[in-house]
């Protein structure tokens, strides 16, 4: 039987062959600027990597670029945050449902962890609670997370709000991690940009929002959240979805001025297709905004 994590490693196998996995490995590595860090060996630079971390000496002699690796002296952790509750078991605008886009999403970024020999834990729920599973390393504890998330997240859980799980970590959670935030397409309000600005201080965080499928995708809607149902003849009339585009469009502006007053960088992601390319922009585009 094909595991989660087998699955994962499937999929940045498969990315491994089209870019270097070090440029991945390198823009993980970047997040926790200042960690204290001990040499370990030289690799060959690839773009993406750090213009400060060339050994000059070792590239003259060797005739092309070559970049020193380090290890960090002690580990980091990890907190994988995503939402559990019925939305998640809605379509994605891939046509895949959102629980499997959000388990390859944390997967790859707790496998890169892993093999970072930071260790991951996960902070997950919805409107009824949260659960908080410990920050431990290992595969078979990270396959664990990840089952967790695959049988939580269906259409008999509770109400999403991922407001309730990023509270829990501002209430509970003591030291600076880094947070990975996997969400549906929420709307910006006062409260949760409060709660943001208060985590932001302590720690890293990234945010990939999994996206909504398109209005006119489907013959016919089922609302996840509400249990209604939209007919086609409504989903495929010009003013319905005229006036769907653009509160989609005003939600979306709403949240990225709300991430980006933050100080929190965030990505988007269609289906598991790109899950690899778009945790590779995020990464990349952290690491310059910081």
């Amino acid at each position: 039987m094909t595991t989660l994590l087998q699955r994962v490693k499937s999929k940045m196998a498969i990315f491994a062959h089209r870019k270097a996995r070090g440029m991945l490995d390198g823009e993980y590595g970047s997040v926790f600027r200042g960690r204290s860090l001990d040499f370990d060996d030289l690799r060959a630079y690839v773009p993406g990597d750090e213009v400060r971390d060339i050994d000059w000496k070792a590239t003259a002699r060797h005739g092309s670029p070559l970049i020193k690796r380090y290890v960090a002296v002690r580990r980091q952790t990890v907190l994988l945050i995503t939402d559990t509750g019925r939305n998640m078991a809605a379509v994605a605008q891939g046509g895949e449902t959102k629980r499997d886009i959000a388990v390859m999403a944390l997967g790859v970024l707790g496998y890169l962890a892993h093999r970072h020999g930071d260790v991951v834990g996960l902070v997950s729920g919805d409107s009824s609670g949260t659960r908080t599973l410990p920050a431990k390393g290992g595969e078979a504890h990270l396959e664990w997370l990840l089952r967790h998330v695959h049988s939580h997240a269906s259409e008999d859980a509770a109400g999403s709000s991922i407001e309730e799980q990023l509270e829990h970590v501002a209430r509970t959670v003591k030291g600076r991690h880094l947070l990975f935030v996997v969400a549906d397409e929420i709307a910006a309000n006062p409260e949760l940009d409060r709660l943001l600005r208060r985590l932001r201080v302590q720690h890293e965080i990234l945010w990939l929002t999994i996206r909504d499928a398109d209005l006119a995708s489907a013959a016919e809607w089922y609302g996840v959240d509400d249990s209604s149902s939209l007919l086609s003849h409504l989903a495929q009339s010009p003013a319905v979805a005229a006036a769907y585009t653009q509160a989609a469009a005003e939600r979306d502006a709403g949240r990225k001025n709300m991430l980006r007053q933050a100080g929190i960088t965030e990505g988007s992601v269609a289906g598991t297709h790109d899950v690899i390319t778009a945790l590779f922009a995020l990464l990349e585009r952290h690491r310059r905004a910081g």
